[in-house]
């Protein structure tokens, strides 16, 4: 195998595959990236840990084609750092030999022959704009569980009627809920899967730049349990997550009693501050009259801190508590100028939702439901 590539291509394509190798791969093979030269011009890159592939194509000068599999990350931080020529890489037995310039790396071949093959995507199901996609993901996989105590909480359902998604995760602590339209290929689909939520937001992080992200739902037609994302040369496909999912969409409340309009980054910050005092697992607390939300942490002996910030309320006043990270997750979120919070009592969920002025209607489209702290009697 023999072929010239750009190092920023190369590095750019290294990088984007190996992101998600596994760092202590089961079987050594597992932490390859697998090069594919063909005479036509293409270089392929590819990853698999037998859960997430991941796969590119590049322009390259090709002299003769050939098949190697070589360290991912080692490939990636040698790439990166190389400097800005033109790369030119060759086999000879049993090594890969690269030449950047003066520079001059040899690196051992893998066992290619030992390489499980990747699989193979589903057929396209309906595109979606990519910055859609980013900021939809990044907004519900915020309330994805993070621990192996309940894996299928580490999922983020995807439903999808027609030309509407509906994506929802939950930890039981906090539920993030986004609606979005795309554009499917059948407008009579009705499917439901269930993607794992680190996979899912790695995926939309790497291909969110792109203008549109072709989705492919292998769960809905026997793919294999696989679900497929492409955009421009790159495309991953991961596989789904098993079982029945909590039916808790019917947790936020049908009716609230108060409302609560902020200024998303004055609330941020203020909660940031006095929570610099919250003990691991103590709440913040926010007491809601009308024309300010006053904030405090700490009680008795402990550090204390309070601030205050403008907001417009309307319904009755309330005292609720919050854990601060929990809280300031869903306002990250949000992106959008001012955050509303509507509560029914302070034992009840309070759900937080976006709204681009202050006299304006809240974007329902992004619910956050946030599970209030018990404050003593």
């Amino acid at each position: 195998m023999k072929f010239r590539v750009d190092r920023d291509v190369l590095a750019e394509a290294v990088t984007w595959t190996a992101r998600g190798l596994p760092a202590r791969p089961p079987v050594p093979v597992l932490a390859g990236v697998l090069l594919e030269a063909d005479e036509a011009g293409t270089l392929t890159l590819s990853a698999f840990d037998y859960e997430v592939s991941a796969r590119i194509t590049v322009a390259a000068d090709v002299t003769e084609g050939g098949r190697v599999l070589v360290l991912g990350r080692l490939l990636a931080d040698i790439s990166r750092n190389l400097p800005n020529r033109p790369i030119d890489v060759t086999t000879e037995g049993n090594k890969v030999q690269l030449t950047c310039g003066s520079s001059r790396f040899s690196l051992l071949q893998m066992p290619g022959e030992e390489y499980p093959t990747l699989p193979t995507s589903p057929e396209p199901s309906g595109t979606i704009a990519g910055d859609v996609f980013t900021q939809a993901v990044a907004q519900v996989s915020v309330a994805a569980d993070r621990s192996d105590t309940l894996p299928i909480l580490t999922g983020v359902r995807m439903e999808v009627s027609g030309e509407k998604i509906s994506l929802l995760a939950t930890d039981r602590y906090r539920l993030a809920m986004r609606d979005l339209t795309w554009n499917p290929t059948d407008p009579s689909i009705e499917t439901v899967v269930l993607v794992p939520a680190r996979t899912l937001s790695d995926t939309a992080r790497a291909l969110g730049a792109s203008a549109s992200v072709e989705v492919a739902l292998g769960g809905a037609a026997g793919g294999d349990g696989l679900i497929g994302f492409e955009a421009g040369q790159r495309r991953t496909t991961t596989r789904l997550l098993d079982g029945e999912y909590p039916k808790v969409s019917s947790i936020p409340p049908s009716s609230v009693d108060s409302e609560a309009v902020v200024d998303t980054a004055a609330l941020v910050e203020a909660v940031k501050r006095v929570s610099l005092v919250a003990e691991r697992n103590t709440p913040v607390r926010l007491r809601f009259i009308d024309g300010q939300v006053a904030i405090d942490a700490g009680t008795g002996d402990d550090a204390q801190a309070s601030e205050a910030v403008e907001c417009r309320l309307t319904g009755p006043e309330l005292e609720i508590a919050f854990n601060p990270h929990y809280l300031l997750d869903g306002l990250h979120a949000l992106g959008t100028t001012f955050a509303r919070l509507a509560f029914t009592q302070s034992s009840r969920p309070a759900v937080i939702s976006g709204q681009a002025e202050l006299d304006g209607e809240a974007d329902l489209s992004y619910r956050y439901v946030l599970m209030p702290v018990r404050l003593p009697s």
